[in-house]
């Protein structure tokens, strides 16, 4: 359990923008940077949970926040949407790119729209909404959070969709990072562990169609406030890297220093049964 830091005023009055805001780490954070003062801008697809969480972060948090129905994937919306979070709050201080979506099938029964989907989601989710936000993050010295998972330097079988846009997340901000050193942005990739949220419940198969996937039993799951937790504590000191605990730390160094050590022991325990059939997970 992570211990709350609640007398930091460093995200006080700052406006934070959370892309997937609704559910399971987003959530989480909106909770979290509410109580040290910040004030939000939360994107996700249904109005209805986004009225929701609005007004529980006013009724018990006395946060101002506002709600976007935006899907990231969606190049002109995410302008708009970041467009209409400056004209309300001045700027945007610190961006979380924390949208995204998985799925469970062989590379072989996975239609190439499953892959579109995931890198439109996970992968230039991300991207569009740095686009759009960066004018105001340099003007701000800001910062960009970006969540990935231990996929991203690490293969999960039946997730080369998810697995590819992870990876390709961590080439784009690490790049990123490098061209703004000297600007005063920080940018900090997260890869949490197995995390108690809604992603696997609306897991893609094969086919684009969304079917529940079983919880992996594999090292501790962590809760969402756990996690935010533990981002909001980086986030205090800037850090470049977040690997949570449970699995990742190992999964990391085997999986580059030993990987036949990794692709024996741990890949199909983090990775579950096989897929049983065509295009199901």
């Amino acid at each position: 359990m992570y211990r709350k830091v609640f007398a930091s005023k460093v995200f006080d009055r700052k406006v934070v923008l959370i892309s997937g805001g609704c559910a399971g780490i987003g959530r989480a954070l909106a909770v979290r940077l509410a109580q040290a003062g910040a004030r939000l801008v939360i994107l996700d697809l249904q109005q209805q949970a986004l009225d929701s969480l609005v007004q529980h972060l006013a009724d018990h948090h006395n946060a101002e926040a506002l709600g976007l129905v935006c899907d990231v994937a969606d190049g002109e919306a995410v302008q708009r949407a970041v467009a209409l979070a400056v004209e309300r709050f001045g700027g945007i201080d610190v961006l979380i790119n924390n949208a995204g979506i998985t799925h469970r099938s062989s590379f072989a029964e996975t239609e190439l729209a499953v892959f579109q989907r995931v890198m439109a989601v996970n992968y230039f989710g991300a991207l569009h909404c740095t686009k759009a936000a960066l004018p105001s993050l340099l003007a701000r010295a800001g910062q960009i959070i970006v969540l990935s998972s231990l996929s991203g330097f690490s293969p999960l079988l039946y997730r080369s969709a998810y697995n590819a846009s992870k990876h390709a997340l961590h080439g784009l901000f690490e790049t990123l990072r490098y061209e703004l050193k000297d600007s005063g942005v920080s940018v900090m990739l997260v890869c949490p562990g197995f995390t108690a949220t809604d992603l696997r419940k609306n897991a893609l198969v094969g086919d684009g169609s969304v079917a529940a996937q079983p919880p992996l039993a594999m090292g501790k799951v962590a809760s969402p406030q756990d996690v935010a937790e533990a981002i909001y504590l980086a986030a205090l000191k800037r850090k470049r890297l977040l690997i949570l605990s449970n699995v990742d730390w190992r999964a990391r160094v085997l999986a580059r220093f030993f990987p036949r050590l990794f692709e024996r022991v741990l890949l199909p325990r983090l990775s579950g049964m096989k897929p049983q059939g065509p295009g199901r997970g």
